[in-house]
């Protein structure tokens, strides 16, 4: 139960991290940094692999580089969404 806690607390500020870096806010809030969070080690992972220092089951490095990669193409994605007229 802990190790779950601890997974969602680093998912979380791996995500903030990452819209600090990008320079983009995630509108939906602790959830929303935490599933960019959870996306982006994921996503690093399978591109880095298991490299650097181990934090609450994520390795760090790849993790950040996954979320920021994740939080780039989520906020494009959501743009050009938000262009079309669907009225």
């Amino acid at each position: 139960m802990l190790e779950l806690f601890w997974s969602l607390i680093v998912g979380s500020l791996l995500g903030l991290l990452a819209g600090m870096i990008y320079g983009k806010d995630v509108r939906s809030g602790f959830l929303g940094y935490m599933m960019i969070g959870f996306l982006g080690s994921w996503v690093g992972r399978i591109f880095l692999g298991p490299t650097g220092p181990k934090i609450g089951g994520f390795y760090i490095i790849p993790a950040l580089v996954g979320s920021v990669i994740c939080l780039g193409i989520c906020s494009y994605l959501l743009q050009k969404i938000r262009q079309f007229d669907f009225y």
